[in-house]
Order: structure tokens, then sequence, then C-alpha cells
């Protein structure tokens, strides 16, 4: 049986997670800006995790952050049309490699001159 769900309900039927979440942030000029990540299908979503060491494992030990309650973040982001938030996402894009020069990449076979 479902139950259901009011505003002032403190206990929803979806649980949240509890307390503050670590959230990736950009600094800048005036000060820090939420991260917005894209979802597999393409659409924007802000990204929380539950610890520090998850945040770390997906973004990298040099990833900043701040400390968030997930209804702050959505706040903060709805605004932006953002409304999706991720929580502890486990699979992250590997980091890009820069591209090889063509003048770098010797050729298999060896050429042959002419004469």
């Amino acid at each position: 049986m479902a139950q259901p769900l009011y505003g002032e309900d403190p206990e929803p039927c979806e649980p949240f997670p509890a307390g503050p979440l670590y959230v990736p942030v950009r600094p800048g000029p005036s000060g820090c800006a939420t991260r917005l990540f894209r979802t597999p299908l393409g659409r924007r979503t802000a990204v929380a995790f539950t610890s520090e060491r998850a945040l770390a494992a997906a973004l990298g030990t040099g990833q900043p952050w701040i400390r968030l309650a997930e209804p702050a973040l959505r706040a903060l982001t709805a605004p932006l049309g953002v409304t999706t938030v991720t929580l502890d996402p486990r699979f992250a894009a590997p980091a890009a490699t820069p591209a090889v020069a063509a003048s770098a990449v010797r050729p298999s076979v060896p050429l042959l001159r002419a004469g």
C-alpha cells in the first residue's frame, strides 16, 4: 500500500540522505559555483556524494567541494532549470587524453625512396 506524501510530513515515503552532502564546486572570482553534470541521456543534473571518499573516487582528490543539505542544493540549482540530483554516481568518463599529432606518428611500413 502506497503512503501519501504530505508537504509537512517529516518522514516522506522516499528516503533522502540525512545530513549534509559533499557537493563538487568550481572556484571562481565571485566564490564557488556548484558543478553541474550530464546524465547518460544528456540532461543536466546536480551531483552530490554521501562521503568525501566517494567524491574523491569519482572526481579525484583535488576536486574542491562544499557541504550542503539536499534541499539547499536543489534550491541553488532550480533557478538554472536543473531539477535532478544524482547521488553517489558510480560511473565517470576517464580523463581526456591529448590527441597525438600526426607528425609524431611513425609509419609501420618503411618508406621506399626512388632513385
